[in-house]
């Protein structure tokens, strides 16, 4: 039966991360905001710092990256393994700053794609390896089924050609794991996955975007142009299954989706730590023991944002737990994605009308955190995409039929 509250084992690991988060990050927060594409070198500690807990054993889901399922071990107990401890651990990071998260060494979304299809010896050769991931394309944004970008088998090399934008630490990043097709016309059936090592020839990063939030972490623009990749770099099996569809590269969501979730989790609780200290500054004291009509308008309002957030904390912590516990997820990672991303932007923006002017203004991360938080809502698929993922599952109907 599945518990949600915290785990024993994790308890350490979480208490770590906020600290790290509290005491790391939110100092360096707005330098970074205000220096943008400028690499965070305080980021290079911390990351050796989770490498020696991972590998020593002692921090289960230490960082980003996601986890492999394993089908082989299967006791008949519950488990509360890596994937929970990820979402727990990136959630209390983001509290802290999400675009530095997004910058950290080796825990780049690429690393979770890696984790989810990866054979055991591609698992072996890229470990270690900062992965960033690139699907979205100029004319393909949400439907990644129409990628564009082309891998032709030559001998022993794939040859890809194509561009990516809005490539999360695409210039930073020791590899990149690209979505293409082995054949247009077979759909998205024939949509792989391949990691392309940094200074392959042919790999071009043509350049770093400016954006509304998450200035820390680079986002780039990507060129391939006849770009050879070694055969076995292709994630998972090269056949091209048209029975299974797209599900051997939409796996790697079942993985992903709840992690950006937790990102929205962990930035949304850090509004509302930071507005309930601002209300009661002002006089506003929030009573969890009397129904909101009974209260200010302002307290009313914090109730119903915090009402919001724990479900979105509660279907998140579903997702991971099923995938640790090797039941399908599909479903309940879309369901957090969309309930994460919406409240989360919706409860940023509303702490940041909560505090007016102190809100607004750059005295306080909240103006920021609203600005670093709608990008939640729209990477790994939008708001929409998800909505209309869940629409299918309940309703039993494939693509095809409700678009």
């Amino acid at each position: 039966m599945i518990n949600l509250e915290t785990p024993k084992k994790h308890r350490a690991l979480v208490d770590q991360a906020h600290q790290v988060a509290m005491n790391m990050l939110r100092p360096i927060s707005r330098k970074y905001d205000r220096a943008e594409h400028a690499y965070p070198k305080e980021l290079d500690m911390l990351a050796a710092m989770i490498d020696g807990l991972s590998e020593s054993g002692a921090s289960e889901g230490a960082g980003a990256t996601g986890v492999r399922r394993d089908e082989s071990k299967d006791s008949g107990t519950v488990r509360n393994g890596s994937n929970l401890a990820s979402v727990m651990s990136v959630a209390e990071m983001c509290w802290g700053d999400t675009g530095l998260l997004l910058s950290m060494p080796r825990q780049g979304l690429g690393n979770s794609a890696i984790a989810s299809v990866a054979n055991d010896e591609q698992l072996e050769r890229f470990k270690g390896r900062w992965a960033a991931m690139a699907i979205t394309e100029p004319g393909v944004g949400s439907d990644s089924a129409n990628i564009t970008t082309t891998a032709v088998l030559d001998g022993d090399h794939y040859v890809i050609n194509g561009e990516k934008i809005y490539v999360t630490s695409g210039d930073r990043a020791d590899s990149v794991v690209v979505w293409a097709t082995l054949d247009k016309s077979l759909g998205r059936a024939a949509i792989k996955s391949f990691v392309v090592e940094k200074g392959t020839p042919g790999m071009k990063v043509e350049r770093l975007e400016h954006k509304l939030g998450i200035r820390a972490s680079d986002t780039a623009v990507i060129i391939f142009t006849d770009c050879r990749v070694p055969a076995e770099n292709l994630l998972g099996s090269p056949e091209v299954d048209v029975k299974q569809g797209f599900a051997g590269a939409m796996a790697t969501f079942d993985n992903t989706r709840p992690l950006v979730a937790a990102m929205a989790i962990g930035c949304a609780r850090a509004s509302l730590d930071l507005t309930r200290d601002l209300l009661a500054e002002a006089g506003v004291v929030v009573d969890y023991d009397r129904p909101g009509q009974l209260q200010s308008a302002a307290a009313a309002k914090f109730l119903q944002l915090e009402a919001d957030w724990e479900g979105a904390q509660l279907l998140t912590m579903q997702a991971a737990w099923m995938a640790d516990n090797r039941k399908p997820n599909s479903l309940e990672a879309s369901m957090a994605k969309a309930k994460a991303g919406r409240v989360g932007s919706d409860i940023t923006l509303s702490c940041v009308e909560l505090c007016g002017s102190v809100g607004y203004s750059e005295g306080e991360l909240l103006e920021k955190w609203a600005r670093d938080s709608k990008i939640l809502d729209i990477f790994e698929g939008t708001q929409q995409i998800q909505q209309l993922i869940v629409a299918r599952r309940l309703l039993g109907l494939t693509s095809a039929q409700l678009k």
